[in-house]
């Protein structure tokens, strides 16, 4: 175990020269121990349902293309959901609503989402949680959410070239989108800040579009906030502010 502080953290970031690099380093990461106790007492414990497989019990890395056009900034693992497959967004209800979506959209190349060797593709999109780890509660702290910002914003750099378009599931991303705009393009984030909201968007020349779209959480599509059509409208607006449509 590598136990590194948030400075640490900083520079290991930084040093990562790819996308590959990067996910190594994510999945390394030990940096804080609420969320490392947490993620590693589930991966031993385990859901009954799934008792016979092996949890990945660690942080969890971005998926998608270097050249992505289009990002999806989530908010972090689900335990029993990446925190167990060791992809984000794979093997929970709100990952199959996710992927479901992006597959009428045309950016992925299946409909559900599985396991990390299901065959599923994403195209032109790269999908990256706030937080790297599960959190108990669905519920990172605000320091943690600071800890962990460095690996989002060598991400957005790596990808920065061709991104167009980030798609914010949630006010929780929406709010981490704005450390991203001084750290990796070196601009001032707006005063104030642009309040969050489904279909919300933010727009400035030089950087990428910001859209807010309802997290595809079980409390907010089970409830009918967040329903199929208004997932396939944000999916379509991001595929026109990148140039996809």
């Amino acid at each position: 175990m590598t136990t590194r502080t948030p400075a640490e953290v900083v520079a290991h970031a930084a040093g990562a020269a790819d996308l590959a690099a990067l996910d190594a380093r994510i999945t390394d990461c030990f940096a804080c121990p609420r969320l490392v106790a947490w993620r590693e007492e589930v991966a031993a414990v385990r859901r009954a349902a799934f008792r016979d497989q092996l949890y990945w019990g660690r942080p969890i890395p971005g998926m998608g293309p270097a050249d992505a056009a289009v990002g999806i900034l989530g908010l972090a693992p689900a335990a029993h959901g990446g925190n167990r497959t060791g992809r984000i967004f794979t093997g929970d209800r709100s990952g199959d609503v996710l992927f479901a979506a992006l597959h009428r959209a045309g950016l992925a190349n299946q409909a559900t989402s599985v396991s990390r060797d299901d065959g599923l593709e994403v195209r032109h999109t790269r999908i990256f949680p706030a937080v790297r780890c599960a959190p108990p509660d669905n519920k990172p702290t605000p320091a943690e959410r600071d800890t962990c910002a460095p690996w989002v914003h060598r991400e957005v750099q790596l990808i920065a070239p061709t991104l167009k378009v980030v798609v914010a599931l949630g006010g929780f991303a929406w709010a981490a989108w704005w450390p991203v705009l001084r750290a990796v393009y070196g601009v001032r984030p707006p005063s104030p800040r642009p309040a969050f909201g489904h279909g919300a968007l933010w727009s400035a020349p030089g950087l990428p579009h910001l859209l807010g779209c309802y997290h595809v959480s079980q409390q907010n599509t089970f409830t009918g906030r967040l329903t199929p059509g208004m997932l396939d409208d944000i999916m379509a607006r991001a595929k026109e502010l990148a140039g996809l449509a």
